[in-house]
């Protein structure tokens, strides 16, 4: 994974989303999310930057959890001829199955997009 291609994702994401500002990004201590123009993203956005701290694998393990569920239960059923065949299946999982009809235990066994539906009801 390259700062480009993680700086172009977290961009992608933000101005889709907008996010309020003070929005808590967490991650890793890999290269590409200390690299220059992804922390210039971050604060464009507003974004708190949060990162596990140096050798302890536990404060990363939601992303790691995250990362895990789909390698298990779709990604590692493909054999992709391609990228853009990759893409496809990858953005088809997240953005259509797990966002919208899987239900997630720590959301009350919702989907993340009734879950975050549900946040603005109540916030409104």
């Amino acid at each position: 994974m390259t700062k480009e291609l993680t700086g172009k994702a977290l961009f992608m994401a933000l101005r889709s989303q907008r996010p309020p500002a003070g929005l808590i990004h967490h991650s890793d201590r890999g290269s590409q999310y200390c690299a220059y123009d992804y922390r210039v993203i971050q604060e464009q956005f507003g974004l708190k930057t949060s990162m596990s701290r140096k050798g302890n694998c536990y404060d990363n393990a939601p992303m790691e959890s995250f990362w895990g569920t789909p390698k298990n239960e779709s990604l590692s059923h493909y054999r992709f001829n391609n990228r853009d065949e990759a893409i496809s299946v990858i953005r088809e999982y997240i953005e259509i199955f797990y966002n919208r009809q899987r239900r997630h235990s720590r959301l009350g066994n919702i989907s993340p997009a009734a879950f975050r539906e549900k946040y603005h009801q109540m916030t409104a």
